[in-house]
């Protein structure tokens, strides 16, 4: 096999592994955002409320050697909105990859009034 032959193949193996990601992070978006309104309804005191993305990524667990022991998952990390009844607050939720489910944790856990 040639070095460039080599080279267009590992190339197309990264960006078809970055689709992969793209794909895995777009997957467990709804997800994530059921999961921060959920909890934003309750904090806020307001079942009207909605939630959005405002970003997220996917994140790598770095290999460690040999001794691949507790080793976190690979997980999805999402910062969602939530907003309703005159009030605010952003939550940052983390889905495993795999997982059964995302969890919603406050970022600043200050709910912002409106007023």
């Amino acid at each position: 096999m040639s070095r460039q032959t080599f080279g267009l193949l590992a190339m197309a193996a990264v960006l078809g592994a970055c689709q992969t990601q793209q794909q895995e992070v777009g997957g467990m978006r709804p997800q994530a955002i059921e999961t921060a309104q959920k909890r934003g309804s309750f904090d806020l005191s307001c079942p009207a409320a909605t939630a959005q993305v405002l970003s997220n990524e996917m994140v790598q667990t770095n290999s460690g050697g040999p001794m691949m022991w507790n080793i976190p998952p690979q997980r999805a990390e999402y910062s969602v909105g939530v907003e309703g009844c005159g009030k605010r607050a952003t939550y940052y939720v983390i889905c495993a990859v795999g997982g059964t489910g995302c969890v919603a944790t406050g970022t600043d856990n200050t709910v912002q009034s409106n007023n």
